[in-house]
C-alpha cells in the first residue's frame, strides 16, 4: 500500500471512530435528531439503546484494532459496514432521502476503516 493511501485510510479510520462515537453518545442521550430520524424511517425509538450498543461495539473494535489487534479492527469495520448498509436501506425503504448522505458517509468511513485494517493484515 502506498504511503499516501495508508495515511488517508488511517485518517478515515480515525474519522470513523470519532463520528461513530459522537453518534453513540447522541443515541445514549436520545438526542432529538436521533429520535426524529428514527421516526422518519419507521424505527421504534425503543431500538435506539440497542443501536448505540452495536455501534459502540464497532467503535471499541476499531480502537482495539489501532492498538494492535488489526483482525478485531477489521471485524469491527465490517460490522459497521453492515450496520450502515442497513441504515441506508432503511432510509431508502422509507423514502427519506433528505438526510441519506449521513448514513452514506458513515458507510464510506467504515469501508475505509475496513480497507485500512485489511491492508495491515496483508
Amino acid at each position: 500500500m502506498t504511503t499516501a493511501l495508508g495515511i488517508g485510510l488511517f485518517i478515515a479510520t480515525l474519522a470513523c471512530i470519532l463520528a461513530n462515537a459522537f453518534e453513540v453518545i447522541a443515541k445514549a442521550v436520545s438526542a432529538q435528531f436521533v429520535v426524529r430520524n428514527c421516526a422518519e424511517v419507521g424505527l421504534d425509538p425503543r431500538w435506539i439503546p440497542y443501536l448505540a450498543v452495536v455501534e459502540g461495539s464497532g467503535v471499541a473494535g476499531l480502537v482495539l484494532g489501532l492498538l494492535g489487534r488489526p483482525l478485531l479492527g477489521l471485524a469491527a469495520a465490517l460490522g459497521l459496514v453492515l450496520f450502515f448498509v442497513g441504515a441506508v436501506l432503511a432510509h431508502v425503504r422509507a423514502r427519506v432521502f433528505h438526510n441519506l448522505g449521513f448514513p452514506v458517509v458513515f458507510l464510506l468511513l467504515a469501508v475505509a476503516a475496513g480497507a485500512h485494517f485489511g491492508g495491515s493484515l496483508a
